[in-house]
């Protein structure tokens, strides 16, 4: 693949005048104009003092097998109908932020150091500007869209509203850096021989460095291939925003006309709902993201290039390898994508499908999103035979091992290219994946579980509601309509208050061994009493809520191995022993394996 760069200089004038006419313009995968207010003042103080700020890297449009989709540089308002002669690749922020200071003649809507949106005219000091011992960022300045300045109580202290005002402050507009600025200089001449003598040093200071500027540009060809293109974009778009795979993708098949952000988004205009709409409104899947989605098409796509490879006589050893890395999702082809999305889409609903099974309904609970790709893959070559009681049962073996065995917290590329070929090979009658074989949760570890930041956390929280805990006060289970009218959500068994007035250390009462699935209006009917009160209070019921017989009471606790005498006698230590090996039971029976560090 040969491609061919030359590099030129540009007037900086003639380049924004390129953007003003829609000659230069952007293609529309590029990420949006994120540059804020000190960035843009440093910038043009960088011009000032002709100091090289980067190359520019442009594409010739042209060539037939590269069609981006494009769009104006933000600010611009070329002619309807202009077509660009080239597409910038690398140097948006910059082109920009020039632009829209320098020739849009318009506010420039931007950011301030906090982030918060502002709109800003810029102006250059000149008396700094002439200053040698001022520093030249200093003389940049940018005022708000009335240009007034004010105080900390918002009054008025200085009033650049008329080019009258800006002489006597003495403030040069940037936006008439290459236009028509004689008038203005004459009347500034005229305020005193002293600035007719600084506007002369300030023309030499600045006006002629911005006006003499040549921006280094790289000119690609209309002959390179759309591959380098791409390639070389990633490479070099490293100013502004890194751009996700999604985003570089994106610009691939765009150069087959095939709009990937529209097919994942969907369009609002149409009202056509795009995957990332369909698959949120399983509330499981509302963190997917549009990276897993196509590492799961990955993942399927190197299983075919593997499988069309062996079947042609290559070795094991010789044939492509089944991966999802970043380097593998550039190489996805459109054909490719196009060939495997929609069975990865299913594959995710069926994962959602699986996951309430287990009593994981919402995105906030599930242990790890990125568990969901070799997840989704697998059942999305399964098809229907996912529904067997034999899959689903070895699914969640291996679902509740990555669990507890907190396989999915780092290299998680590399652990999905082993478990979604093993998977499937393991629903075929072979080995087990080695995630299966190798996970194991320690005795100790579940003493230190305490928040949601664990997976094993949020483990032990779905594993009780799918093994039956029953609410305390309603004596429901855990269903889908339950969970969200009710509130369901972990809380302590002994109250936080009751623990902290009889000495329990918080490392001990926050442990998920002294919590539990419970709807929002019990743990309110709980409160900071002991035990022994709220359970008393439940039996007797009040006006919100009939009373609960004793003994359905105390089957309700044992759905949560909830030791009934210790908890009723409040006794903490003999609850916390009791339950602690309950769980482990419970975490060993999903593994389907003994935990490690118990006593015999």
């Amino acid at each position: 693949m040969t491609t061919t760069f030359s590099p030129d200089k540009i007037a900086l004038s003639d380049m924004l005048r390129s953007v003003a006419d829609g000659k230069l313009q952007l293609p529309d995968f590029q990420r949006g104009w994120v540059w804020n207010d000190d960035h843009i003042r440093s910038l043009l103080a960088s011009i000032s003092m002709s100091f090289p700020v980067g190359a520019v890297m442009t594409l010739a449009t042209g060539n037939p097998d590269v069609k981006f989709k494009t769009r104006p540089l933000e600010g611009a308002e070329p002619p309807v109908n202009a077509r660009p002669d080239f597409l910038l690749l690398d140097g948006q922020q910059r082109m920009t932020s020039l632009f829209q200071a320098i020739a849009s003649g318009k506010v420039v809507d931007t950011r301030d150091a906090r982030d918060k949106d502002i709109q800003r005219w810029y102006y250059v000091d000149i008396r700094k500007a002439v200053d040698p011992n001022v520093d030249r960022e200093e003389a940049f300045v940018s005022l708000p869209k009335d240009r007034l300045t004010r105080n900390f109580r918002g009054e008025v202290v200085v009033d650049y509203s008329t080019p009258e005002l800006e002489r006597a402050g003495g403030l040069f507009p940037v936006g008439l850096m290459f236009g028509e600025y004689e008038d203005w200089a004459e009347e500034y001449r005229d305020l005193s021989p002293e600035h007719k003598e600084r506007w002369k040093a300030f023309r030499k200071a600045v006006l002629e460095p911005f006006q003499k500027y040549q921006v280094p540009v790289i000119a690609m060809g209309n002959g390179t291939p759309k591959e380098a293109v791409c390639l070389v974009f990633e490479k070099v778009n490293t100013g502004g925003v890194s751009l996700t795979v999604f985003e570089l993708l994106t610009a691939t098949f765009a150069a087959e006309n095939f709009h990937l952000r529209e097919a994942w988004l969907g369009d609002s205009k149409s009202g056509v709902t795009g995957i990332q709409g369909r698959l949120h409104k399983h509330p499981v899947l509302g963190n997917v993201e549009n990276t897993d989605f196509l590492q799961a098409v990955t993942l399927l796509a190197t299983r075919a290039r593997r499988m069309e490879q062996l079947q042609a006589g290559k070795t094991d050893s010789e044939a492509a390898a089944v991966s999802c890395k970043r380097k593998d999702v550039l190489k996805l082809t459109l054909q490719e994508y196009q060939a495997h999305a929609q069975a990865v889409e299913q594959g995710f609903i069926r994962a959602a499908q699986f996951l309430r099974t287990q009593k994981m309904f919402t995105a906030r609970d599930l242990p790890y999103r990125t568990q969901l790709v070799p997840m989704a893959a697998a059942l999305a070559v399964l098809g229907d035979k996912a529904q067997s009681v034999a899959v689903q049962d070895k699914l969640a073996e291996w679902y509740w091992n990555g669990v507890f065995g907190e396989l999915y917290a780092s290299a998680t590329e590399t652990r999905f290219a082993k478990d979604f070929p093993e998977l499937l090979a393991w629903m075929d009658g072979k080995d087990a994946p080695d995630t299966v074989r190798e996970a194991s949760f320690n005795v100790q570890r579940l003493d230190d579980l305490r928040t949601r930041n664990s997976a094993a956390y949020k483990g032990v929280y779905a594993l009780l509601m799918r093994d039956g805990a029953e609410d305390f006060r309603t004596g429901l289970p855990a269903t889908d309509t339950a969970y969200f009218d009710e509130s369901i959500d972990i809380h302590h068994i002994f109250p936080q208050d009751w623990c902290e007035k009889h000495g329990i250390k918080k490392r001990v009462y926050d442990s998920v061994i002294n919590k539990t699935p419970l709807a929002y209006r019990t743990n309110r009917k709980i409160g900071g009493s002991a035990p022994s009160v709220y359970l008393t209070r439940l039996q007797k019921g009040d006006k919100d809520t009939p009373p609960v017989e004793g003994k359905r009471l105390d089957e309700i606790l044992e759905t949560h191995v909830i030791d009934v005498a210790a908890l009723r006698s409040d006794d903490f230590e003999a609850f916390f022993m009791a339950r602690r090996k309950a769980l482990l039971d419970r975490i060993a029976g999903a593994m389907k394996k003994p935990v490690v560090g118990v006593e015999a």
